[in-house]
């Protein structure tokens, strides 16, 4: 009975969603390691761990998913394209129509200055569809987003990118 138990579960895990996480590695202006994130799919979106250093401390910063998955210092990451919006959405969610899926809320950077946060995007998928993200940039931005002024949300220059892997 016990064998059958185990294979039955194993049955039943979702080894799709397993096979469907990725990491990605966040550079600074200076193009150095900055931090990581760690993204898992759920069968209703995806969950972003993120811990990133070197940032304004005790300050709110923008984070973003960006279109394309290049992460080029010497550019101040504009090689990351503009946030990943496949329904070509007004940016934010104060905004009529409002958010696009590359939009997540601000995240909180202590007085060390490193932003340590798990955010949830309903809007996207890992892997699969128009909304994957794999291959694409996360992006932290040096204010925080007002949700609302458009294309960017007012959030500033970009200063931790990393390609979701």
């Amino acid at each position: 009975m016990r064998n059958h138990l185990v294979a039955l579960g194993l049955a039943l895990l979702p080894i799709s969603a397993q096979a469907q996480d990725a990491k990605a590695t966040f550079l600074d202006g200076e193009g150095r390691e900055a931090g990581t994130a760690a993204l898992t799919a759920t069968p209703d979106g995806v969950l972003i761990e993120v811990e990133a250093t070197g940032l304004p401390a005790s300050h709110w910063v923008a984070f973003h998913i960006h279109e394309t998955g290049t992460c080029d210092h010497s550019t101040g990451h504009e090689s990351a394209g503009g946030h990943f919006n496949p329904a070509d959405a007004p940016h934010g969610v104060l905004s009529d129509g409002g958010p696009h899926a590359g939009d997540m809320p601000n995240i909180w950077v202590d007085a060390e200055g490193t932003a340590r946060a798990q955010v949830f995007n309903p809007m996207v998928t890992l892997a699969e569809g128009d909304n994957a993200i794999k291959g694409r940039a996360l992006m932290i931005h040096a204010g925080p987003d007002d949700y609302q002024t458009q294309p960017t949300g007012g959030a500033g220059d970009r200063l931790a990118c990393a390609v979701i892997e």
